[in-house]
Order: C-alpha cells, then sequence, then structure tokens
C-alpha cells in the first residue's frame, strides 16, 4: 500500500525549518525543566502517599486545598480523575517509616472531616477492626462468648459492601440493612457517622525506594542509548550511530520537556514509554538508514544529499502507514484508558509524532553534515598535496 506514487519531497532543502522547530520546542522544555516547573517528579521517584477520594458529589477542589491548608498540609498535589466525583490527593513526605507516611492519609481525613461530630467515628474511612471492635463494646446481637467472631464477619461483610459495591462512600446507614441486621445497623449509629467522602485506595512509597527507582531508571535509558550505538556502529558506521542517538536523545528531551511545560508527572509508566518510544525512533531510523545505504552501491556517481532525500522519499509510505496505525492505537489509549495509563499513552502520543518526524528530518541530516564536514576538511589537503606534484613535474621538465 503506497499513499504517495513515487514522491519528490526535498527534504534536505527544509532542513533549517525542520532545525528551527526543533530548537524552539528543545530550548523551550530546557527553559521549564529549569526555571518553572522543572522535572515534574511522580511519587515513584520522589515518595510519599497518594490518596484516592471518592465523594458523593461533585467536589469542590478549591474548597478542599484550604481544608488541607488549615491543618498545616502545604506540600501536596490535587488531581481530579476522570470520574466526576474522585480526586488524587498527592502528599510528599520526607519520612522514611511506614507508620510515618501512612500519618499522611490520617491527616488527610481528618482534614476533610470539617464537621465530624464528637465522640463519633467517620463510618465511610472507618477499617475493619475499628467497626468490629465498637461492635464488641455494645454487643447489640447479645452473642456473648461468640461474639468476636460473629462481629469481625459482620465488620468485614459490611466493609466489602461499602469499598466494592458502592466505591468506598455510603450515603446512608439503611444502604447497610440489607447487609447486616437493623440492631447492628442502628448501633451503629450511636457510635459512627457518615462524612460524604471516603477514601478507597492509598499507594504509599518511601523516599529511599523512590530514589533507587530515579537511579535504575536512569540506567536503563543510558543502557539503551549505549546499546544502540554500538549495535548501529557495527552494523553501519559508527557516524550512523552517532546520528541515531543524537536523534533519540531529541526525542527524549522533547518528550520530557513536554511533561515538564505541561506539569504532568513522570512515573515509571512514562519512563518504560520513553524505553518504548527509544526503540521506536530507533527503529524507524534504521529503516531510513538501511535504504541509504543500498542507494549508496546503486547511485555512486551522485550526490550524498541526493541520495539521502531519495531514500526518504522511498521510504515515507511504509513510514506514514506505520506511524499512522500506531499513532491512532496509542491515541485511543490517552482519550479512553483511564487516569492510570494517561501518563503512559501521553508520552507515547508525543514521542511517536516527534520519534518519525526526527527520523527524516534530525538523522538524515546528521549524516550529510558530517559528509559535508569531511569533504571541506580533506579539500585542502589533496589541493596542497596537487600543487605540490604539479611544481614537481615543472620542475623535472625544466631538468
Amino acid at each position: 500500500m503506497e499513499f504517495f506514487h513515487e514522491p519528490n519531497i526535498d527534504f534536505l532543502g527544509k532542513k533549517w525549518y525542520f532545525i528551527a522547530f526543533s530548537l524552539i520546542f528543545s530550548v523551550a522544555g530546557v527553559l521549564s525543566m529549569l526555571f518553572w516547573h522543572g522535572i515534574p517528579q511522580g511519587i515513584d521517584f520522589r515518595g510519599g502517599t497518594l490518596v484516592y477520594v471518592r465523594y458523593t458529589h461533585h467536589p469542590n477542589v478549591n474548597g478542599v486545598r484550604t481544608q488541607l491548608d488549615r491543618v498545616g498540609l502545604h506540600n501536596f498535589r490535587i488531581q481530579p480523575l476522570l470520574n466526576s466525583n474522585d480526586l488524587l490527593i498527592d502528599l510528599s513526605l520526607k519520612e522514611t517509616s511506614e507508620q510515618e507516611l501512612d500519618r499522611g492519609k490520617t491527616q488527610i481525613i481528618n482534614a476533610l472531616e470539617t464537621s465530624a461530630p464528637a465522640a463519633k467515628q467517620d463510618l465511610n474511612n472507618a477499617s475493619v477492626l475499628a467497626i468490629s471492635s465498637y461492635l464488641m463494646s455494645k454487643d447489640p446481637l447479645h452473642l456473648g462468648t461468640d461474639a468476636q467472631q460473629r462481629y469481625a464477619q459482620i465488620a468485614q461483610a459490611m466493609a466489602n459492601y461499602r469499598d466494592k459495591s458502592k466505591g468506598g462512600v455510603l450515603g446512608s446507614f439503611d444502604e447497610l440493612k440489607g447487609v447486616a441486621d437493623p440492631t447492628v445497623v442502628a448501633s451503629l449509629q450511636d457510635g459512627f457517622f457518615l462524612s460524604d467522602f471516603g477514601v478507597y485506595q492509598v499507594e504509599i512509597v518511601g523516599p529511599q525506594v523512590g530514589s533507587q527507582l530515579k537511579k535504575q531508571a536512569g540506567l536503563a535509558t543510558l543502557y539503551s542509548l549505549a546499546g544502540m550505538l554500538v549495535y548501529l556502529a557495527f552494523r553501519f558506521e559508527w557516524i550512523y550511530g552517532v546520528a541515531a542517538v543524537i536523534t533519540v536523545f531529541h526525542d527524549t528531551l522533547i518528550t520530557v520537556g513536554a511533561f515538564s511545560l505541561m506539569n504532568k508527572d513522570i512515573s515509571l509508566t512514562v519512563i518504560a514509554a520513553i524505553l518504548t518510544l527509544i526503540g521506536y525512533s530507533n527503529n524507524d531510523t534504521i529503516v531510513v538508514f538501511d535504504r541509504i545505504r543500498e542507494n549508496l552501491k546503486l547511485m555512486r556517481r551522485e550526490k550524498l544529499a541526493d541520495i539521502v532525500n531519495r531514500s526518504i522519499n522511498q521510504t515515507l509510505s511504509r513510514t506514514i502507514l506505520t506511524a499512522g496505525l500506531t499513532f491512532l492505537t496509542v491515541l485511543a489509549l490517552f482519550l479512553f484508558g483511564g487516569e492510570v495509563l494517561h501518563g503512559f499513552s501521553f508520552a507515547l502520543v508525543i514521542g511517536i509524532l516527534i520519534g518519525t518526524y526526527s527520523s527524516i528530518a534530525i538523522a538524515a541530516p546528521i549524516l550529510v553534515a558530517y559528509q559535508d564536514w569531511r569533504t571541506k576538511r580533506t579539500r585542502p589537503t589533496a589541493m596542497v598535496s596537487a600543487g605540490g606534484a604539479a611544481r614537481r613535474e615543472k620542475a623535472k621538465a625544466k631538468a
């Protein structure tokens, strides 16, 4: 299948436009990383607590921010999720123990419970142990010696109903009447209240683990670049490997810069997407390089720039077909994949566009620029050698 029939586009003639485009986005990303947003690190790298909160109504983000500020929690981020009633609260903590990190969850819950009745617990955020202990102390069913096991089962059933059937938040005590005895539900109302939110998931990563993950992610990226350089230098020539590594560095810089400009966190899944991008961009670049190598054997008398242009045009249909289908798949993942895959798919959307562009606009011109530089460097030497030979011939003729 071909999108173009024998295209003849002068890509190298437009190289300065390509360079300007790359410089604009690269410099913008670098400025953002240095002076504006930095490199936004996800919880995987910096450590902290992620608290997923579900409300019974659409939450007021500014109101939640004010509540957290009021109790002294200042270093946090609030992100609305795809479900309009859900919020993700990202709290950065520097403690090294899991007990201290778990304190962040408790602080957030206490901050959001603005109208908690005195001496009552929040049933939407109560643990199974808290519910069963309360029932044990009240013993509404008068179970006697069998109370501990029975109330533990009742508490577990109510917690499962709250978390699995109601999404982590109950709207009314009456919802529990189908799960537990009405006497038990009536007893719960004496010691519990229902807030308008429930914490349904908590993720905790210690800063020491985050530091180790950051180091490993950086090493993985560097090893992949080094492996690419060695392979291309062995398979083609060293300049091909250098061109490919510069191209991949260009793609990675623009992708990370886009995350910084958009202030999106870079997590482990984003690093996985960047490594995928490195492989994808490298594959597309190798296709163009391989066609250049084939044409060099067939068109020995032509200029390298003309050979490179023809090679890019010959692979253009294949490039657009492959990149286009991959881009549509990744775009669907970005639009419908959900919050968990949002960073991963965003990196791939940017990466596929930039990776396809750079194979044509960055990698190939580097080869031509190197060849021109080498030609200019060797030409004066050749001219000097030719001049010396002419003078020696004249000297012999006079003799």
